[in-house]
């Protein structure tokens, strides 16, 4: 059985069922034309330009909001081929000569010129639960929609390990020192194409001073005055709902 996984932007197509939604599994005709497909682990990933509207069988729905939709293994699918999909539209021409890329495996590509070959690009992102006695640092970065907080995250630089890049953003962000730095788990983030890796810390020292131009707020919290925290969807409320679960 073949999966259609369809994407307008963003958005993926989904169909509707008597208890729920599911990924099609015919190829929906009324969505042509395609403008991109692309195979991905047995399924199909394509990309329209317009969305899909006036149609009791499909409804659009955003790649985040399809987590509370569709089984886990479909969710992160959506996700892998979302990505694929964003990869694909952005290599088009070679970075060295400007030449046509090909794919030449489902997963690569090749100049057609002068044979240079690229992969998928992963944005490494580190994002940390820090500790104090029976409190957790939470905060609210600038870029937040709304005034929910999370836990101290960033990218991965160039040259660095994951532990070092943990102690960097917390430094930087919030002028304090972590100990006992322990891995909690990792997440494909393909918004649009990211992998997060989560850890666990103590605090260790230091007084919070925010880095204005990344944060707005940020504060200890005990597990009975918890802010506004991420959506379940994610690692940060992974590490959170782990946290309470260790603290009942």
């Amino acid at each position: 059985m073949v999966q259609y996984f369809v994407f307008c932007q963003s958005d993926l197509v989904l169909e509707k069922t008597s208890n729920g939604y599911r990924i099609p599994t015919e190829s929906p005709t009324e969505l042509k034309p395609w403008t991109t497909v692309l195979n991905v682990d047995g399924a199909k990933a394509f990309r329209i330009d317009q969305p899909l509207i006036g149609t009791d069988r499909y409804e659009m729905c955003g790649l985040r909001q399809s987590y509370y939709h569709l089984s886990q293994e479909d969710y992160l699918k959506a996700g892998k081929c979302h990505e694929l999909l964003y990869w694909d539209q952005n290599t088009k021409f070679c970075g060295v000569c400007g030449g046509l890329m090909k794919f030449h495996t489902d997963i690569s590509k090749r100049c057609e010129h002068c044979g240079k070959e690229v992969w998928p690009q992963l944005a490494t992102a580190v994002i940390v639960l820090v500790r104090k006695e029976q409190e957790i640092l939470l905060v609210h970065a600038n870029n937040f929609r709304t005034d929910f907080y999370g836990l101290v995250a960033g990218f991965v630089e160039t040259g660095e390990t994951l532990e070092e890049a943990v102690h960097r953003e917390v430094m930087e962000e919030t002028g304090l020192h972590i100990k006992n730095l322990q891995y909690f788990a990792s997440q494909p983030w393909p918004y649009p194409c990211g992998l997060m890796v989560g850890f666990t810390a103590d605090y260790d020292g230091g007084s919070i001073h925010l880095q204005k131009s990344e944060l707005s707020k940020g504060a200890w919290f005990d597990k009975d005055h918890l802010p506004q925290i991420p959506e379940k969807l994610s690692i940060a409320r992974q590490l959170i709902d782990y946290w309470l679960t260790e603290n009942k």
